[in-house]
């Protein structure tokens, strides 16, 4: 397979190429900047007849490091006349008379004017246009100035990413945008997050926001081989981050669209740019800042002999071990990019290449990646065709730690050593809890969790490239229209080993065990509009419209290997059934953008999407937006205020559509699947995979959220202080949803159908001020904060008072029970327990719970729904100031009224843990407090506040300036991560998706120091 995969990658990395040869002989074809400049020359005489007996004016225009700067407009002030500069920033014109004024302007620099007086020579510099920069927002199928955005869009460039040891993009926007919450999943090297904009609003489809990168969107699943579907994007490539947060914004994207948008922008090569050299090396220290607090070996000495039996006596051990001490490590990480970027003739251009090797503080764990981008953005025809390349190629390579050994360590009998050798089996030279007579492991006993780790090799390889081609034509019989074509894919191949030997205590009786996999997955894009926008001047109005087409296919292929061995023999099915999958879209859109007097703006969209997902007469949505807004400072009685620089009231409505299911994309289809390992069948020395029916539901259809959103956009003292406000409400209807249906009316006792409505509503805040901005001092500090509110409002087909809900939630030491539960009238993933009883001290008494429905028996039916993991509130700060060379930043976020089911108490703190033969365990201190004899898992007593304030990063920079006889700028930084917590839940950390705190992969506390080269 990974012969396959270097096959597919050279063929997308050879495209590139291809491209680049074509590109670069077509600008040679077409004379570059020459032709440029004849064809300005030309212009300018047609505009200007007879001008040649005028003034011959000559110059040249540079930026502000002194670099020439093509395609800069010069024209003759209140006059037709005018030309463009050179490659190489020269311009020339004749005047009609001496005299006069010059205007420059070019994108992205702020415009010029200069006296001519009796010069003929006049060479100038632009400075670049910082605001103007920044008011360009990427929405879906375009760009749009900011003052003209009507929808809830929020954009973080990379001068406001989050700095330090960042390995995947979502964490350069952690905290730094309203209403979206990024929680990684855990601390593992290349690990996920769990993003969510403004809250879920789905059930069992997919929660997570569309990502789009260069115009590609990607799929949001995790490719085998890896842990983290955007791992293979380098932070370091990447310019901005634009989110598109409610309906009217995410409206163009339709189906995909129901969780919000993320567009990712990558770094890219300026026209007129000289070519630049970049290389940044940053190096880390990450240490594990927490432990689960379990008991000493002398406290748990102490405990066993006062409460054990003789028997348990003799195990203890005269070792003093911290178990988690022996899994944890301080971990190294290195990160290291290269990048050219500038222009080659009239070739913008940018090329890089960057390498990470991260170990994980968990002992084994292990994340590497090499990846490499291009992006070509040449202009032909005078600018009128403009094409973007974009490739992106990236190996990861990744060891996964068994994260068993974390619950493991917290289990295990301190007392004990961790090697030893067994006079019986061997077990690899580690300690294990043996049965007395023939020494072999104890089948239900804890595993010495660093065996766990050492013996056991899990490794995944996936080789991922994602690229797409984008035509841009602006017509020349008719420059308003404007045809855009964009051809993408993403493409990966993976594959993977998990080795078990027959030394490790876990696989002793199947004498080890060993599984292959491999997986291919393809991601095809085709996407056509047209765009139109028109100046109607005599009604002082602006039209901007579009309309287009889009295809996008997702296929999966797994093959069928033979998937472990037993007693040292493979098993090998002998009738294979090789998986493949595959998922098309098909859409239809349109938007139409008006602006009146630059003052009164309205934005209409409509999708019409298609799923592959659903059966005929139910496969077609259509979505449809609609937003308003007023610039309340472009009217007269506000135009001309010192006080107010920015006012803008936003209206939008809007449907999107949700058909993402993971792991089926046939939900509609009577099918079969195959077993796995486990139920293979014998007939003689073969092993047959069985086939069995799977439940469906033929009318499935479009589960759709209508969402209302207003917004106020506000600035004042020419944008010192600056910000938004946004309140929504949001309405999901027939949630795909699994329910549980009656005995013998389908296939499953569980079925995916459409049932259930979920409502949400919020408000969201941002702002920011410039505290201080002088030559060599600035200051400036944001806060945002979000509060949102989800309530299932119905969730059953008819009608039920009796119904209790669908319990979801599952916890570690008690297999089969659940605590969270989705019912009507909560929010999803409340928790399901028993109302704890205490004594006047206010400890809790064991087993005892209040009546709630006072029918003198305490059972099932007195569990109530008891708070909810998801946080009311949530809070981000961050300050930059910059003095002089010297830069210094933090970023705090906070979280407020999310709880958290501590599962380590309650599965480690009563003494009934050590109530069992043949070996000991752990307990937490807790036991202490409750006193509890019996495990008390649904006791509301473990459910805990897990509010937090956390010092996310602290960074220190200093810029040397130009070094190396001013050849190169150098900059070096230092970073602290993850600095401190403040607290009041006991367990080992408050933010854990989902709110059930068991094994959980510490997030680790990284130092960090960077150095930042350019030449």
């Amino acid at each position: 397979m990974r012969n396959k995969s270097k096959r597919r990658v050279s063929f997308g990395l050879t495209m590139a190429l291809c491209c680049l040869y074509m590109t670069g002989n077509a600008t040679a074809n077409n004379g570059g900047g020459a032709a440029l400049v004849a064809t300005y020359k030309a212009e300018s005489s047609k505009i200007a007849p007879g001008s040649q007996q005028g003034v011959a004016i000559k110059g040249r225009v540079v930026n502000e490091n002194g670099e020439g700067l093509p395609g800069v407009t010069v024209v003759l002030k209140g006059t037709a006349i005018g030309t463009s500069t050179d490659i190489n920033g020269n311009f020339s014109l004749n005047a009609p008379q001496a005299g006069g004024t010059l205007v420059m302007s070019f994108i992205g620099y702020t415009t010029r004017e200069v006296a001519i007086g009796s010069n003929t020579t006049i060479n100038v510099t632009l400075q670049p246009d910082t605001k103007a920069l920044q008011e360009v927002v990427v929405v879906g199928y375009g760009t749009q100035k900011k003052t003209d955005v009507t929808g809830a869009v929020a954009s973080v460039t990379e001068e406001e990413f989050q700095t330090g040891q960042v390995t995947t993009p979502e964490q350069l926007i952690s905290g730094k945008v309203a209403g979206v919450q990024i929680i990684s999943n855990s601390g593992a090297p290349g690990a996920g997050s769990r993003i969510r904009i403004r809250g879920g609003s789905s059930l069992n489809a997919s929660n997570d926001p569309l990502i789009v990168i260069d115009g590609v969107p990607v799929d949001n699943d995790v490719i085998a081989g890896s842990s983290n579907p955007l791992n293979f994007i380098n932070p370091d490539d990447i310019a901005s981050m634009n989110i598109l947060k409610d309906a009217s914004a995410t409206a163009i994207y339709g189906s995909r669209a129901s969780n919000g948008v993320i567009i990712i922008t990558t770094k890219s090569g300026k026209a007129g740019q000289k070519m630049t050299v970049n290389f940044s090396t940053l190096h880390s220290l990450a240490t594990n800042p927490n432990q689960v607090d379990v008991l000493s070996a002398d406290e748990f000495r102490a405990l066993i002999n006062e409460r054990g039996t003789d028997a348990q006596k003799e195990l203890l051990g005269n070792a003093n071990t911290n178990w988690q001490d022996e899994i944890y490590q301080q971990a190294y990480t290195t990160d290291n990019n290269l990048s050219l970027s500038g222009a080659y003739k009239t070739l913008p251009y940018r090329v890089s290449i960057g390498y990470l090797s991260q170990e994980g503080v968990l002992k084994t764990s292990q994340f590497n990646r090499v990846t490499s981008t291009v992006k070509l953005n040449p202009s032909f025809l005078n600018d009128h065709l403009k094409v973007e390349l974009n490739f992106k190629g990236s190996l990861t390579d990744s060891r996964f730690a068994e994260t068993g050994a974390i619950g493991a360590a917290i289990a295990f009998d301190p007392t004990q050593s961790p090697y030893q050798e067994n006079d019986k089996a061997d077990l690899g030279g580690y300690f294990e809890w043996v049965n007395p007579t023939d020494k072999t492991p104890v089948t239900i006993a804890t595993k010495n969790p660093l065996s766990m780790l050492m013996q056991r090799r899990n490794e995944g390889e996936a080789i991922r490239s994602i690229g797409n081609i984008q035509f841009d034509y602006k017509f020349h019989f008719l420059p308003e229209l404007r045809a855009n074509l964009n051809m993408g894919y993403d493409v990966s191949d993976s594959d993977g080993d998990n080795n078990a030997p027959a030394t490790l205590a876990s696989e002793f009786y199947e004498g080890g065990s060993f599984s292959h996999y491999e997986e291919s997955r393809t991601n095809k894009l085709f996407d056509f509009y047209l765009n139109y926008v028109k100046e109607l001047t005599n009604i002082s109005s602006r039209v901007d419209a579009t309309a287009g087409y889009s295809y996008q296919d997702f296929t999966i292929e797994k093959p069928t290997f033979a998937t472990f061995r037993e007693n040292g023999e493979e098993r090998k099915p002998a009738n294979p059934f090789p998986f493949k999958t595959q998922n098309t879209l098909v859409s239809f859109f349109g938007r139409v953008n008006y602006s009146l007097k630059d003052r009164y703006l309205l934005t209409a969209t409509v999708r019409r999407d298609g799923s592959s997902r659903f059966r005929e007469g139910q496969k077609w949505g259509t979505f449809p937006s609609l937003a308003l807004a007023w610039r309340i400072n472009e009217e007269a009685f506000l135009k001309n205020s010192k006080a107010v620089s920015d006012l803008k009231l936003r209206v939008g409505y809007g449907v999107t559509g949700q058909q993402d299911v993971s792991d089926n994309d046939y939900p509609y289809l009577a099918r079969y699947t195959t077993s796995d390992s486990a139920a293979m069948y014998q007939i003689g020395d073969q092993y047959f995979l069985l086939l069995r029916p799977e439940g469906y539901d033929a009318n499935l259809k479009w589960e759709e959220t209508k969402a209302f959103n207003v917004g106020l956009d506000f600035g004042f003292l020419n944008n010192r202080l600056y910000g938004s406000l946004d309140y929504y409400n949001r309405n999901t209807e027939d949630l795909l949803s699994v329910v549980p249906v009656a005995a013998g009316t389908n296939l499953t006792n569980l079925l995916l159908t459409n049932v259930g409505t979920i409502e949400s509503e919020g408000i969201e805040a941002m702002l920011n001020y410039v505290a201080i901005d002088k030559a060599d001092f600035t200051w400036t500090v944001g806060i945002n904060g979000s509060l949102n509110k989800n309530e299932i409002t119905k969730l059953n087909a008819v009608q039920d008072e009796s119904a209790v809900g669908i319990l979801v939630g599952g916890i570690g030491g008690a297999t089969g029970r659940n605590i969270q539960i989705h019912s009507v009238g909560y929010a999803p993933y409340s928790f399901f327990v028993y109302k704890q009883v205490y004594d006047d001290a206010g400890k809790p008494i064991e087993g005892l719970y209040e009546d709630l429905n006072e029918d003198g028996i305490i059972n099932e039916l007195d569990r109530y729904r008891y708070k909810d993991p998801e946080a009311k509130f949530n809070l981000g700060f961050s300050s930059q100031l910059n003095y002089k060379n010297w830069s210094l930043g933090l970023l705090m976020r906070g979280s407020f009224n999310n709880y958290m089911y501590n599962n380590i108490f309650s599965n480690n703190g009563a003494y009934d843990v050590t109530a069992v033969t043949g070996f000991l365990s752990n307990l937490s201190p807790n036991v202490f407090d409750t006193g509890f004899n019996t495990r008390q898992y649904e006791s509301d007593y473990y459910i805990e506040n897990a509010s937090f304030l956390r010092m996310e990063n602290i960074s220190l920079g200093y810029n040397f300036g130009k070094v190396l006889n001013d050849k190169a700028g150098l900059r070096l930084s230092a970073n602290v991560q993850n600095v401190f917590t403040i607290t009041k839940y006991a367990g080992l950390d408050p933010e854990i998706a989902g709110g059930i705190d068991n094994n959980f992969y510490p997030r680790p506390r990284i130092f960090s120091l960077g150095l930042n080269l350019e030449l």
